[in-house]
């Protein structure tokens, strides 16, 4: 597992750098498991909502898809149909899509998510969403039900990874926060 946890280190270690680097509005008041990690407090993601919800979903983008292929041997990169791309990667059936949370109701993005689904059952892969957070917007998770999309949110998605991978994400980011590893000097 060390290995693993080096490649998964490097994800969290590059982000840190960042988040440290960067000088900064949430309507939703509790932390999660990411923010903890980090350090990031509410108040902090507060000053720059758009920033923080771009980049901790794009670090948990790069934390599953890395934890995904270095334990996975059914493990594939995203696949283009037509123009589109409309999973992050792919384990065995399948279709993986990642989210920290969704907040977005424009209609493009919500037209996305119906025919994305729809499009992956029918080249045989079940549309799986991967949120780490639960405050998602309704009009969205709705249009991933119209699209046959599977979701996981919380402690359901910890549980997914821990069965597809065998690595316990969860714990493991507990233990980042408790030993402070990864907390941005703010």
């Amino acid at each position: 597992m060390c290995k693993i946890e080096d490649k998964l280190n490097d994800v969290l270690s590059r982000y840190s750098e960042s988040f440290t680097a960067k000088t900064y509005s949430d309507d939703f008041n509790d932390t999660d498991l990411l923010m903890d990690a980090f350090g990031i407090t509410q108040e902090l993601k507060s000053e720059n909502k758009q920033y923080w919800g771009r980049e901790l979903g794009k670090c948990w983008e790069n934390l599953l898809r890395d934890l995904f292929e270095a334990t996975c041997a059914d493990f594939e990169p995203p696949k283009r149909f037509g123009a589109d791309e409309p999973a992050d990667f792919f384990c065995g059936k399948d279709a993986i899509d990642t989210k920290y949370r969704v907040g977005s109701g424009d209609s493009g993005t919500l037209k996305k998510f119906e025919s994305y689904g729809k499009l992956l059952t029918e080249e045989g892969y079940r549309p799986v969403f991967l949120f780490l957070r639960t405050d998602n917007l309704q009009a969205a998770l709705s249009k991933m039900d119209a699209g046959g999309w599977i979701k996981y949110m919380d402690e359901d998605t910890f549980t997914y990874v821990k069965e597809k991978t065998g690595f316990d994400l969860k714990s493991w980011l507990i233990k980042l926060k408790e030993d402070e590893i990864f907390k941005i000097d703010r």
